[in-house]
Parts: structure tokens; C-alpha cells; sequence
């Protein structure tokens, strides 16, 4: 059952306690965890769960934070998104990831 969440840091904190402790980064092709230097390809991770946040002062601040597992490497994380600022950069491979996920 998903949840909800007022702020990201309760969205990201909750999460953790679910046992999404990496910390991943999008890039062009991947998401990367620095501190395992994991890098994941589209195929080899699931979007398990997502949650938009509004900027409290600004509503087009708006962020969105993943909830993402593998179990190909047997691992499971968190990614925060900067709504969209990204998705120029992106492979269409990730796109696609990411739009199925959301």
C-alpha cells in the first residue's frame, strides 16, 4: 500500500526504515550509487514506488523521489528528481524506464 508523505525528508526517512538505504544518482544510461560505485542499467532495476513533492514556497519546485530495487544485485534505494529537469539528458532507454515507473 503506498503511503503518504508531507515532506521528502519523511518520504526519504520512511523509506529507509523500509530498507531503501542506498543513495542513487540518475545518469545518462543508469543510476549510480557512489558510495557502493554501483552502477545500474534500465533492465537491471524496478521502480517499486514513487511520491511528487511541491515546493512549500514555490509549487513549481517540485521534486519526485523513487523507490527503487534490484534484485539482480540484490539491492534496494532511493533516487530524488528534480521534477523533470533531467529528462533531456536522459537515454531513451531511461526514459522510458522512468515513465513506466511513474
Amino acid at each position: 500500500m503506498k503511503k503518504s508523505f508531507d515532506t521528502l525528508s519523511e518520504g526519504m526517512n520512511a523509506l529507509k526504515e523500509d530498507g531503501y538505504t542506498l543513495d542513487f544518482d540518475l545518469k545518462r544510461d543508469g543510476i549510480y550509487c557512489h558510495t557502493e560505485d554501483l552502477k545500474l542499467q534500465p533492465h537491471e532495476f524496478e521502480i517499486d514506488e514513487f511520491y511528487r513533492f511541491e515546493g512549500m514556497t514555490n509549487p513549481s519546485d517540485m521534486s519526485i523521489l523513487y523507490a527503487i530495487s534490484s534484485s539482480t544485485n540484490n539491492v534496494k534505494g532511493t533516487l530524488v528528481d528534480a521534477y523533470g529537469a533531467y529528462a533531456d539528458q536522459l537515454s531513451p532507454e531511461m526514459i522510458k524506464k522512468f515513465q513506466q515507473g511513474v
